[in-house]
């Protein structure tokens, strides 16, 4: 069986000052077919993501963000 290599970005996210930006970016990106993991960092305004790029380009993980009404940079 292929063991599936996840990609790790950090991307600059601007436009996120609180919890409720935390839960949806997280809530929204987490839900992405190919995600394993996304974290938010409100200090550093950086969005932590791990996911299998055969299954999702980090162009559309981007898109979702900025859906949410953030920038990403």
């Amino acid at each position: 069986m292929e063991t599936t290599a996840f990609e790790k970005e950090v991307l600059q996210v601007k436009g996120m000052s609180c919890n409720h930006c935390v839960s949806a970016v997280e809530g929204s990106v987490g839900k992405l077919n190919g995600v394993k993991s996304v974290a938010v960092d409100l200090a550093n305004g950086t969005v932590e993501v791990s996911f299998d790029n055969k299954l999702i380009a980090l162009e559309a993980i981007k898109e979702e963000i900025e859906e949410q009404g953030y920038d990403v940079v």
